[in-house]
């Protein structure tokens, strides 16, 4: 457990102009991750546009990013849903032997209550696999409250840590002044992870990460070792571009950083449409004021 520490990117998935998985381009984010200081990565998480994938495509992801990784970095697989008995079913289907842990999203749409949500990730728990918790209300439509969260984390040694996304940073300093020892909390939001790992978080699970790895991951080595000044001259450097990325929905606009480095190619499968123009000009305006 000592591995998940600093920044995890939740990665992106590269598409052709076909809308095919782009596999070279997987490998040049992977290893330009890699080498720019990241510290473990997220498969298929909600950010690799994962509800759009089949699952031969899931698998050859996996298989690629296990591949090009080649132990270097902890990995992560994203399994989530709002079918509890599906969810542990493909927990236990799933071969964990080259992650280090499941990042499970809470059930969404269905908005179960406190009890439901606790219910859900004791279910999950009884795979036996280390699991994340995921909490994004934003998306989600349901908040897993911080006394559930506190609750899970007592009862079920294996749920090791939250990726806490919620708009209300007090729910993340509740969480972490109650928390067991052995139990994580990272930032799921990337603005929020310089005063969260301050506060006594483990880092982030970021999307602007795999943009700036060098950058996010300096600032969080800094907040690590409480160099605060420092690490805020990043955070604020990075605070306009962070919040343009998401102005139209993830992941359109980090895709458009990316793209713009020509690590990949600017595609998206639908439901979710690419950036809009006025949107790509800003974002290429900031990328110039970062540089």
């Amino acid at each position: 457990m000592g591995h998940l520490k600093g920044v995890g990117v939740a990665l992106v998935t590269p598409f052709n102009e076909d809308l095919s998985v782009d596999f070279d381009a997987l490998t040049k984010l992977i290893d330009f991750n890699i080498d720019n200081g990241i510290n473990f990565l997220v498969v298929l998480g909600t950010t690799a546009e994962a509800a759009t994938l089949s699952r031969e495509e899931k698998e050859k992801v996996i298989a690629h990013v296990i591949k090009i990784n080649n132990n270097r970095l902890p990995l992560v697989l994203g399994i989530g849903g709002n079918n509890t008995a599906e969810v542990k079913q493909q927990i236990l289907d799933t071969d964990l032997s080259d992650f280090e842990a499941v990042l499970s999203v809470s059930p969404y749409y269905n908005k179960p209550n406190q009890e439901g949500l606790y219910q859900h990730f004791k279910a999950l728990a009884e795979t036996g696999a280390k699991i994340i918790i995921y909490n994004v209300p934003g998306r989600t439509g349901q908040n897993v409250e911080a006394a559930t969260t506190l609750r899970l984390a007592n009862d079920f040694p294996n749920l090791i840590m939250v990726k806490e996304a919620s708009p209300n940073i007090l729910q993340y300093f509740d969480i972490l002044r109650q928390k067991p020892k052995d139990f994580s909390l990272m930032s799921g939001d990337d603005e929020f992870t310089l005063p969260v790992t301050l506060a006594g978080g483990d880092g982030v699970i970021s999307v602007i990460g795999q943009a700036y790895p060098k950058e996010f991951s300096t600032m969080v080595k800094l907040a690590l070792s409480r160099e605060v000044d420092e690490a805020y001259k990043i955070h604020n450097s990075l605070v306009e571009i962070t919040r343009l990325i998401f102005a139209e929905g993830n992941p359109c606009g980090v895709k458009t950083i990316l793209a713009e480095k020509g690590l990949i190619k600017n595609h998206l499968r639908l439901p979710l449409v690419k950036a809009s123009e006025g949107l790509r000009e800003r974002i290429r305006k900031e990328m110039e004021n970062i540089s």
